[in-house]
């Protein structure tokens, strides 16, 4: 399928804005032609690959002058509802970073503009465009779905210092709640139950939850701030589904050969690449899905809606009060 490359431009040059710089520059489907950072410094620091690409200091005058039709906004969260209002009202198709707020009512101020400007705004979530993912998906499709599934999602403990103020629910688990949200076709719980652990500086490092659907199907989940320095710095991944007669293990970070010498030697954590001149792997598709909704040959995939966001941000709502509602597990020692 060939069309005219979508004219892109990247706000926000922090770690996951310069990947999607990256990729964009690898894809045929994409022509990157801006790039946007508050931060003159963050400009300026900028990989030599981007020295021939224009550069914005704020998204008003990237778009008064930036020739893009569409955008990825990857900058702070705090800015993520009044930079895409910003586009939506300017008839731009928007890629949006998850989450879409720090909290469930900013994210709702979208709304109105997401209903005028219908098919715009797709939320990006790479796990959904995962191969491993989708492979399990496909088979959990044409078996009829699951009965149990169970997520693990771990990262080292230096995480409840690195990220102040962020808990495992918002900051891991919510990964796998949108990976089960797909493979339930968004259908809401009837049970949500919840467990918090906190380490002894009364910082959360585990977050336990289990969803309940009314076909009797079960998700248990567990995300946590655990790990030992000695293990990859981006922790593991592992989902395990369970249906009639049948399971699938999904095991994509590390993926998934390890190496171990003095210390261990991870070759890959996620399955993204911009290192060669095609870029592959869950954000280049991703991207490129995104490309095919601006040119209008592909509507935006389920679990990248709008609607699909503010579902998993209820249930995180949810999830967060029910732990609080269980009480502390004890701390460790």
């Amino acid at each position: 399928m060939s069309f005219d490359p979508v004219r892109i431009g990247v706000i926000g040059t922090g770690r996951f804005g310069i990947l999607h710089a990256k990729t964009l520059l690898g894809l045929a489907e994409s022509e990157l032609v801006a790039l946007v950072d508050c931060s003159e410094k963050a400009l300026a620091e900028l990989p030599e690959e981007f020295s021939g690409i224009p550069k914005y200091s704020t998204p008003e005058d990237a778009l008064r002058k930036s020739p893009a039709e569409a955008w990825v906004v990857s900058t702070s969260t705090a800015d993520h509802v009044q930079v895409t209002s910003m586009l939506l009202e300017q008839d731009a198709h928007v890629l949006l970073e998850k989450p879409i707020s720090g909290n469930l009512q900013e994210a709702l101020k979208l709304s109105p503009l997401v209903s005028q400007t219908q098919g715009k705004l797709m939320l990006g979530h790479i796990l959904l465009f995962n191969s491993e993912f989708r492979a399990l998906q496909s088979e959990c499709r044409s078996r009829g779905g699951f009965e149990y599934a169970t997520c693990y999602r771990m990262r080292p403990a230096k995480h409840a210092d690195d990220y102040p103020g962020e808990t495992p629910f918002h900051l891991t688990m919510v990964h796998d709640l949108y990976c089960v949200q797909s493979l339930v076709d968004g259908k809401e719980p009837t049970h949500i139950s919840a467990q918090a652990h906190y380490n002894q500086k009364g910082s959360m490092d585990l977050a336990l939850a289990q969803l309940g659907w009314p076909d009797g199907s079960l998700a248990t989940f567990s995300a946590g701030f655990l790990t030992p320095e000695a293990m990859s710095a981006e922790g593991f991944d592992r989902m395990e589904i369970f249906g009639k007669n049948w399971m699938a293990r999904m095991h994509p970070n590390p993926r998934p050969l390890e190496v171990w010498d003095e210390n261990y030697v991870p070759p890959m954590t996620l399955e993204i690449l911009t290192d060669s001149n095609t870029n592959t792997g869950m954000l280049a598709e991703e991207l490129r899905c995104f490309c095919k909704v601006v040119r209008d040959l592909e509507p935006i995939p389920k679990g990248t809606r709008y609607q699909d966001g503010i579902q998993v941000m209820r249930w995180l709502d949810r999830l967060t009060e029910a732990s609080e509602n269980s009480g502390k597990l004890s701390q460790s020692g």
